[in-house]
């Protein structure tokens, strides 16, 4: 009985290891840098006669990928910020104060220019690090990508913003901010967690995917963008690194939205074509160096 059973065990084995020898692996041409394509993935990316929001607080912002319900909840994600009698707090005080001297400086001013997130100026920030010029003419899907992927990353910072309401540096040490025709708005809007940071995050996370050759360069981009925020004298230490939670928290739920994995491919399929192309960048990116070499 033993040696039928084993001889029925072998015949199994047997078949088994010959159709896998048929097995021929399937591939891809387009081998891009993002994720592959497996095969009941869609190839349908945003609609190109996407529309912008027309009304509300997000009037003039593109419909983010996800929706409502399925944003991280950052009053979940994130503990409360800092008391005042904490040593945490302190830290944030101090790294304020530092970042005061570098009003009217280069770095100063690539804050400046960091913190307007109207496109197409904001579509940008990136283009050096990613060594692509990024906008609509020669980088439509990525350029689509960040619109909606913006509204997704700053919407995840409102439910912690709204509920702690903390308020910013400069309504505590009365000094300039590099927005100021914007200073009213911020005084209302809540300080913890940075949505700026969520949104630049978020960005170099994804680029970072679609260029993974030039990822020390993007996410180095990343983490001075949010610093940025605190060179604006409008964010808190403690607020740009709750930013960074949820711009990752952003990234990890967006892979699972099918339009948003169909844009990444086919952005990272732009890029790739204009880093190896005829089309090569030819721009000059040294301002922004030398202001981040502070």
């Amino acid at each position: 009985m033993r040696n039928a059973y084993l001889l029925l065990l072998t015949v199994v084995l047997t078949s088994a290891l010959a159709q896998a020898e048929t097995v021929v692996p399937h591939t891809f041409e387009d081998d891009t840098p993002a994720e592959s394509v497996t095969d009941c993935e869609s190839t349908i990316g945003s609609p190109p006669d996407l529309k912008e929001i027309q009304a509300g607080s997000l009037k003039g912002y593109m419909e983010g990928y996800l929706k409502p319900d399925a944003l991280p909840d950052s009053l979940k994600l994130l503990a409360a910020p800092p008391k005042k009698d904490s040593a945490a707090f302190a830290l944030d005080v101090a790294i304020a104060e530092d970042n005061l001297a570098l009003q009217g400086s280069s770095r100063w001013d690539l804050a400046v220019r960091d913190a307007d997130l109207e496109f197409p100026t904001a579509s940008s920030i990136y283009s050096c690090a990613l060594g692509v010029q990024i906008n609509q003419e020669d980088t439509p899907r990525l350029y689509t990508l960040l619109r909606r992927s913006l509204t997704d990353a700053g919407l995840a910072t409102y439910r912690a913003k709204n509920h702690y309401q903390r308020p910013r540096p400069f309504t505590q040490n009365g000094k300039p901010v590099c927005t100021p025709e914007i200073e009213t708005a911020l005084r209302e809007d809540g300080s913890y967690p940075s949505g700026h940071t969520s949104v630049g995050w978020a960005w170099a996370l994804i680029l970072s995917e679609i260029a993974p050759e030039r990822q020390d360069q993007i996410l180095a981009r990343g983490i001075a963008y949010g610093e940025s925020r605190n060179v604006c004298n409008v964010h808190w230490k403690s607020d740009v690194q709750a930013g960074f939670v949820m711009g990752s928290a952003t990234v990890a739920q967006l892979h699972s939205d099918p339009i948003f994995r169909a844009d990444l491919r086919a952005a990272a399929t732009e890029v790739k074509a204009l880093r190896t192309g005829d089309r090569l960048l030819n721009m000059n990116c040294l301002q922004e160096y030398e202001a981040l070499r502070r």
